[in-house]
C-alpha cells in the first residue's frame, strides 16, 4: 500500500521512509559504538542523543532525496542540489548533536 502523504503530492510515503532511514542509520550506528565501546555503563542521559541525532540524520536525508531526485533530477541544478543538500544534511546533524547535548547539560 503506497499511501500519498499531503505535503508532496503523487510521492508515496514509503519511497521516504529509505532516505530517512539511510540518513539515520550512519550517526546512530557511530553513537551506538561510541557508547558501547566505552568503560562505563549505559547512562540514561544518553537516550537523548540517540533519538535527536538520528531524527537530525533522518530529516537530512529526506532532504537530500527531495534535492537531489525529486525537485532537481537532471542536469547542472542536480550537481549543485547534492552539494548544497550534503552540505545541509551534516549542519542538521551538527544544529541536532548541539541540541541533544544542550538538553542533556553535556555541551559546554
Amino acid at each position: 500500500m503506497n499511501k500519498l502523504n499531503d505535503f508532496l503530492p503523487g510521492q508515496p510515503v514509503k519511497s521516504l521512509s529509505l532516505p530517512a532511514l539511510l540518513g539515520a542509520f550512519p550517526p546512530f550506528a557511530l553513537l551506538l559504538f561510541v557508547i558501547l565501546t566505552k568503560e562505563d555503563v549505559f547512562e540514561s542521559w544518553m537516550l537523548a542523543p540517540l533519538t535527536i541525532i538520528p531524527l537530525g540524520g533522518a530529516f537530512g536525508g529526506v532532504f537530500f532525496y527531495l534535492m537531489g531526485f525529486v525537485w532537481f533530477p537532471s542536469g547542472k541544478n542536480k550537481l549543485f542540489a547534492v552539494i548544497i543538500s550534503t552540505i545541509l544534511y551534516f549542519v542538521a546533524l551538527w544544529i541536532s548533536s548541539v541540541l541533544a547535548f544542550s538538553i542533556t547539560g553535556h555541551w559546554d
